[in-house]
């Protein structure tokens, strides 16, 4: 893995095993998730180079690494990346140059210094380039660009870029994922032409390696790790849940049935979270303003709302997007009724249930990064949670949904994949990727979203996917999950 360049966010590992390949010939779940004429493309090119007579016994068993890698004109590419057995010779390779036939032409080349192979099939109309690395390592490409970067990319020793597994758990191990966290915001610049997005943001913060195995199901793609955080980086608003203990995810349960994506966090000890919350902003250099704002509050209205607020507050707390791009910040308190006068207080009321804040970024600075999008949010206290937003008419949608019970809960679909992730986490994201469809269309890159939008390959033949993250040892036990539509499950 140190030879693949380190722009890459995210590397997908598997052995080159007849075994693996069986179980997942045919399956919707890869080809949804890399696209089923890559899926292809790849496979038909193993077929022609990988179990070529003189090559098949140096490279059968041995580990390939597929990374995903941005380039200059925002599309992404795949590397793959694989080393060849002890006793493999470069002229094994050198033999088949100038060999013709109908399927395959391998040219011998160079790229940037290095000795390299244009490889054009004839099946697939297009050319494969590869290049040969130190120790009998091979990257190639479709993307002549990728390959050329891969050819010039010197490693670094000192710079840790993927989390490594042990030698044993990895050998038994279908698949892993490796993610570089602090990677995934060129990746998304690539993916997105909304540059603002907050799909995935907090997460695109976190100074953190992952490595995750896979757990094969025939209707979800699923993978546990471990995601440890680099103690030689910034802290982000996430590294505060590595220091809670894991919490029963309820908050969710009154998430409207129209949610699109959200964001869930949970806490043990929410005075040790406010406490953390407090020192982060100070590194940050915000306290000043935070102190600014809160001495205005309460010289304007005689609130301490800080104290008022860390009485009242329980343990969760999230920001929901629909798919009408309403976005709700719901969060649970142990007395609704003892924080609704606070709140009125603070707000201008347009009826006796309903008001807007006074006062810029108290979200943000009550409970962290994540509520900034809520500037003077209207709010709502119904039962024991505190409901904003940025308009009065999304809380009114809001209400409608609550006193009516139009919830995520109450469908089944919804709970069959319920079922699937961890009953506690500290950080759940969550997509339903139907709802955000339309986020999607307005946010996405066009080339993506088309890719997206395919009904028979794309990503639509899924129905949810979670992410979580689950406070372990100061770094976070990590589950991935993403499931088909029960329409697209074969028998």
């Amino acid at each position: 893995m140190r030879t693949i360049p380190d722009n890459a966010a995210l590397v997908f590992e598997f052995n080159n095993d007849n075994g693996f390949y069986d179980i997942f010939a045919g399956n919707k779940l890869f080809a949804a998730v890399v696209g089923k004429q890559q899926i292809d493309d790849l496979d038909t090119l193993r077929s022609q180079l990988l179990t070529n007579a003189p090559l098949q016994k140096f490279f059968d068993g041995q580990n390939i690494f597929v990374s995903l890698h941005p380039l200059k004109n925002h599309t992404i590419e795949l590397l793959v990346t694989i080393a060849a057995d002890k006793g493999f010779e470069v002229t094994d390779i050198d033999k088949l140059p100038g060999q013709s036939n109908k399927s395959l032409l391998v040219t011998a080349v160079n790229f940037s210094g290095k000795k390299g192979y244009i490889l054009y099939s004839g099946i697939l109309k297009k050319r494969f380039y590869l290049v040969s690395q130190e120790d009998g390592i091979y990257a190639g490409s479709f993307s002549k660009e990728l390959v050329e970067q891969s050819a010039q990319y010197v490693p670094q020793k000192a710079k840790k870029l993927f989390l490594m597994l042990p030698d044993q758990q990895n050998a038994n191990s279908l698949a892993n994922l490796y993610i570089n966290y602090s990677r995934l915001n060129s990746l998304f610049e690539a993916l997105f032409k909304n540059k603002n997005t907050d799909i995935f943001k907090s997460f695109k913060m976190l100074p953190a390696l992952a490595a995750l195995n896979l757990n094969f199901k025939n209707d979800a793609l699923m993978f546990t790790g471990f995601s440890n955080i680099q103690p030689d980086q910034p802290s982000s608003y996430l590294n505060l849940f590595a220091n809670q203990q894991p919490v029963a995810n309820h908050l969710k349960d009154i998430f409207p049935s129209t949610t699109a994506y959200s964001i869930s966090f949970a806490v043990s000890d929410p005075k040790k979270f406010k406490s953390d919350l407090s020192d982060w902003y100070t590194k940050a250099k915000l306290q000043n303003q935070k102190d600014s704002i809160f001495s205005k509050v309460t010289k304007e209205t005689g609130v301490n709302l800080i104290a008022e607020f860390n009485r009242v507050l329980s343990n969760e707390f999230a920001v929901v997007t629909t798919r009408y791009m309403e976005k709700y910040a719901i969060i649970s308190l142990n007395n609704g009724s003892l924080f609704k006068p606070i709140m009125k207080n603070i707000s201008n009321m347009a009826t006796d249930e309903i008001g807007q804040v006074n006062y810029n970024k108290l979200p943000f600075f009550l409970l962290g990064d994540a509520f900034s999008v809520f500037h003077k949010p209207w709010f709502m206290i119904v039962d024991n949670y505190l409901v904003l937003a940025n308009s009065e008419s999304e809380l009114k949608s809001y209400y409608d949904s609550y006193f009516n019970r139009k919830f995520q809960s109450k469908i089944q679909q919804y709970n069959q994949f319920n079922d699937l992730v961890a009953e506690k986490s500290n950080v759940t994201w969550f997509i339903n990727f139907k709802n955000a469809d339309p986020v999607l269309k307005q946010d996405l890159n066009d080339q993506f979203y088309n890719n997206f939008d395919k009904s028979e390959t794309g990503w639509k033949n899924f129905y949810a996917a979670s992410y979580q993250l689950i406070a372990s040892d100061k770094n976070f036990y990590t589950s991935f999950c993403m499931n088909l539509n029960q329409t697209d499950i074969q028998p």
